[in-house]
């Protein structure tokens, strides 16, 4: 296939999509990565709210941060709700109705589900199985596709999914769940915490080698400041460019600066 003739999903950062040929390959399974305070969900977020802008449907799974603390706090980063069908679930019994009432709708639709208060509720599922929670994150993702379509998802993380699920053989459950992801041909976001010395990007060292692209976020000193900086590291059926890029948020939007240069600070 020629690269003109795939198509792409916006990572909505303002110059540095346009040194990935536009964004990610649609279907492809991007790692995030980055230590705390590098605002890989924020960025997560982004990319799912303006994709709903443009009339498609997202799904933002949280395993660790409460809806609540995401909604006050993308409210606080500007971004308008209203625009958007913005579907909160934290019980599964609301999955289906919810989603029916926006199947017909004019708006894009970015879904936040809050697998904490669902644990919270769900008492029968028994924590010491590893693929209990596995499997319901699984049949909500089947379920939203069914219902609505999901073309963009994202985990945050990968790391509450490993304390979650308690892997057995991480390398094996691992493969499986990105082919699972593959298979629905879903374009997915993992958020990955990264070690402050940047020794690695994921935890097992394998998800990086599964993934598709890897995007990593690090934070610098620069003349007595800290700046935040990106750089896609790989980007499967891409020319992209590699350079590491200033990252900033700046009037409700993400922009990368000074590509393979020290930023004007």
């Amino acid at each position: 296939m020629e690269s003109s003739t795939i198509k792409r999903i916006k990572l909505h950062i303002d110059g540095l999509d346009e040194n990935i040929q536009g964004g990610v390959p649609e279907g492809h399974i991007v790692l995030i990565s980055g230590a705390a305070g590098t605002m890989k969900s924020s960025l997560a977020f982004n990319t799912l709210y303006n994709e709903a802008l443009n009339n498609k449907s997202g799904l933002y799974l949280s395993l660790e941060q409460s809806v609540d603390s995401i909604t006050k706090h993308v409210l606080n980063m500007g971004y308008n709700l209203d625009m958007i069908n913005y579907i909160v679930i934290k019980d599964l019994g609301e999955l289906h109705s919810k989603l029916a009432a926006v199947k017909d709708s004019d708006k894009g639709n970015l879904v936040v589900v809050d697998i904490g208060a669902i644990r919270k509720e769900i008492k029968q599922v028994n924590l010491d199985e590893n693929r209990s929670w596995l499997n319901v994150i699984k049949n909500v993702i089947k379920k939203m596709n069914a219902e609505i379509g999901c073309p963009l998802f994202v985990l945050d993380s990968l790391s509450a999914l490993y304390v979650l699920s308690r892997f057995q053989n991480p390398r094996i459950e691992l493969f499986f769940i990105y082919e699972f992801l593959r298979d629905l041909k879903i374009t997915s976001l993992l958020i990955s915490e990264m070690p402050l010395d940047g020794s690695k990007y994921s935890e097992y060292e394998i998800e990086d080698f599964l993934a598709d692209a890897i995007v990593v976020i690090k934070l610098t000193m620069y003349r007595r400041q800290v700046v935040r900086e990106i750089n896609v590291v790989k980007m499967r059926a891409t020319d992209c460019n590699n350079d590491i890029f200033s990252l900033q948020f700046k009037n409700g939007k993400f922009q990368a600066l000074y590509g393979g240069q020290n930023p004007l600070l």
